[in-house]
């Protein structure tokens, strides 16, 4: 295994696979009883959002449900679906900001006074060596009186002893390096916990690309738009295949535990009845439907019992499909029986319960009545029971609410906020089509009483009719049904605009036309995409707040806990940015270009940082700064080539510089046979040839050497 690996076995306390499992798992049965208990009562909760779920996913679908009832007369079963739409545009803004800089949407930063490291050290180019020589520290070491001066601080760890592994990277400056931040602009700045932050930033954006998070973000980014609630698991530790290939060509794949993350479907997943939100779950249990093979692949993880899951195999498929399943397959009654049912619980268990599991209790948890624990069942077998390995002992769920409801786990969604409205539009528009239909088609009245009986009455083109010998009048009658199919457009277009209200997500927002008064200018749709942005505002923040932070810090303490590199450890912070790209890149852009021109001014370019502005307007115009933008090095670097470019041109030998209108960069002075327009000469003016004088000499001079006035007569 290579020297990366993370290891989190030694630190996790399990239940053995061993050989009398089967009869070990019968004879002590309070820990499965337990799980299904609680897994009954957290799916009778959430029974009312089940059906809110249902109604959104037909919604969206343009399904009608099973309550809607159709009467005879009502020939149109027509489905608008306005929800389908308003969810892809709220989808879509989602994505658009949390990927707007083609990076996942976390930082690592140091914390504002960071512990353990010294915060910057700097040197300035322009201090002379003396001066540096006469701070330079003698002796760490003093008492009173003993005739040292000692300067502040010196009592405490010097720089080398602060810095650790850190200090080869200043090695090269040693001689220059002075404790504190900067005094001058011109001072260069290092920090060795933005260092140790940049490292752990890298580490953390290469695992979630390496655990597909960006298509998982995705994924619950949708379910949190369509029914309220986007979830995610992780990180947790998985073992990763890698393909590889021996010299002779034999397939060798390298296993390695990496930390993952999965996007967690709202369907499976079942949180504490009593909890608002995951910081106040005490368990949650997700919902598997696995295959034979999925099953067997269990047996790869750790801490998994192959013994007991070979067993469950055998004992036969025992998935139980639920009532909403089948509309979500569309109604297919054989879809997904042919899987097995597993429970994955992640929760408090009392001390007791795991004792008698013969789980190994470690002697510095014993004195807790609760311990969490992670325990997976299947076919009423414990397959899997471990104690929580991370510290600190977290659940590892993150649920984010596209709309907060503060009385309830799970949140509110485009189309459950749309549900009335999308019923209004349905009826109207199937009242217009079935009125356009009968306004459309003659309606005939016969009068029976003046035709032979027995006739067929039905209609069509060059049907004959036989009339009563001798009877009066006409027999046959066309009416024409009135057309009111445009008051039912109205109220159609009338809850379309209440649809827009409800939902915060205007038609023009995702390219419907029509917009009328001052969306017609640019400056009033700017204000209007403006007030648009204010509900993604609150959903992107909540994404923040519920998904990424969490995500992002379980990230961290992954690392810290189970990665041995010290280069990324320190005092820091994880930073969600969701919100940071929440404003319209023009209009931010132009506000950094403002900013920039004033930062310009000598008096206030000292205060200002050029790097972070320049990074940002990189950022606003959809480009990665870290390939757009220099360091300081390279920036210096590049200003010193500027320079030289710009440097003045040497003169010729003598001094002589060349004669107007040539070329200075052509080294013959001839002006390289380009042949320029200009003005005609005036009389009076040198070179004109109209005052006697030869083209190109000079006048004559006026007493004490000056030249005559222009326009003087000779």
């Amino acid at each position: 295994m290579a020297e990366d690996d993370i290891m989190i076995e030694d630190d996790a306390i399990a239940l053995e696979d061993t050989e009398d499992s089967a009869s070990f798992d019968a004879d002590v049965s309070n820990i499965i009883p337990f799980i299904i208990e609680r897994f009954k009562r957290a799916e009778d909760y959430r029974y009312q959002d089940e059906e809110r779920w249902l109604q959104s996913y037909r919604n969206y679908r343009g399904l009608y449900g099973p309550d809607v009832q159709f009467t005879e007369t009502e020939k149109s079963r027509v489905f608008i679906k306005v929800t389908k739409t308003k969810t892809l545009a709220a989808y879509g803004q989602i994505v658009d900001v949390l990927f707007a800089n083609n990076k996942f949407p976390l930082s690592i930063e140091p914390t504002e006074l960071p512990e353990g490291v010294v915060a910057d050290v700097h040197f300035d180019p322009k201090e002379p060596e003396q001066m540096q020589a006469s701070t330079a520290l003698t002796s760490p070491y003093g008492f009173s009186g003993d005739g040292k001066d000692l300067p502040p601080g010196a009592t405490a760890k010097t720089l080398s002893e602060k810095l650790g592994v850190l200090q080869n990277k200043l090695e090269p400056v040693q001689d220059k390096l002075r404790e504190g931040p900067g005094k001058t602009p011109t001072a260069i700045e290092f920090s060795p916990a933005m260092i140790s932050a940049k490292k752990m930033q890298k580490k953390i954006h290469d695992q979630l690309e390496e655990s597909g998070a960006n298509k998982n973000l995705r994924s619950s980014a949708f379910e949190m738009a369509l029914f309220g609630t986007g979830i995610m698991k992780g990180p947790f530790a998985k073992d990763k295949e890698y393909p590889n290939w021996d010299a002779d060509g034999n397939y060798d794949p390298m296993f390695k535990t990496v930390p993952q993350v999965d996007h967690v479907s709202v369907w499976n997943f079942y949180p504490d009845p009593d909890a608002n939100n995951m910081d106040e779950a005490q368990f949650v249990i997700e919902r598997h439907k696995m295959s034979r093979s999925q099953m067997r692949m269990l047996k790869k993880r750790p801490y998994f019992r192959d013994q007991v899951i070979d067993e469950c195999i055998e004992m036969g498929e025992n998935y139980d499909k639920k009532y909403w399943e089948d509309d979500l397959s569309d109604y297919a009654p054989e879809h997904g029986i042919d899987r097995f049912e597993v429970l994955e619980y992640w929760g408090m268990v009392d001390t007791v319960m795991l004792e008698e599991q013969n789980v190994e209790i470690p002697d510095e948890l014993k004195d807790f009545d609760e311990l969490q624990a992670n325990i997976w069942i299947c076919n009423n077998k414990l397959i899997r029971m471990v104690l929580n390995p991370f510290k600190p002992a977290k659940i590892p769920y993150a649920a984010a609410p596209y709309e907060l409801n503060p009385y309830s786990f799970f949140g509110v969604g485009i189309a459950e906020n749309m549900d009335d409205t999308q019923t209004l539009m349905n009826g109207f528009m199937r009242m217009a089509v079935d009125n356009a239909v009968l306004s459309g088609n003659m309606l005939v009245e016969v009068d029976e009483t003046n035709l032979v009986p027995g006739q067929d009455l039905s209609l069509y083109p060059g049907k004959v009719f036989r009339r009563q010998g001798g009877a009066p009048g006409q027999a046959i009658f066309g009416t024409k049904f009135p057309n009111v199919s445009s008051e039912n457009m109205m109220l159609f277009d009338k809850a379309r605009q209440l649809a827009d209200e409800s939902t915060g997500m205007p038609s023009f927002a995702h390219g419907q036309t029509g917009v009328s008064g001052v969306g017609r200018t640019a400056s009033g749709i700017s204000m209007l995409m403006n007030a648009a942005s204010g509900s993604i505002k609150t959903v992107i923040k909540n994404v923040d707040d519920y998904l990424l932070r969490p995500l992002g810090e379980g990230f961290f303490r992954f690392n810290m806990q189970f990665d041995f590199d010290p280069e990324i450890k320190g005092d820091l912070e994880v930073k969600a940015r969701g919100t940071e790209s929440l404003m319209a890149n023009e209009v931010r852009s132009q506000r950094l270009m403002q900013f920039l021109q004033i930062a310009s001014n000598p008096a206030l370019a000292p205060f200002a940082k050029f790097q972070y502005v320049i990074s940002e307007i990189a950022k606003s115009m959809d480009l990665d700064p870290d390939k757009v933008t220099n360091n300081m090095s390279e920036a210096a670097l590049q200003a010193e080539i500027m320079k030289q470019f710009q440097a003045p041109l040497p003169q010729e030998q003598g001094g002589m510089t060349p004669p107007p209108g040539a070329d200075a960069m052509d080294p013959t002075g001839a002006g390289g046979g380009n042949i320029g327009t200009g003005q005609a000469s005036v009389p009076g003016e040198q070179g004109f040839s109209g005052n006697g004088q030869a083209a190109g000499t000079q006048p004559p001079q006026a007493a004490g050497g000056q030249q005559p006035p222009v326009g003087s007569i000779q």
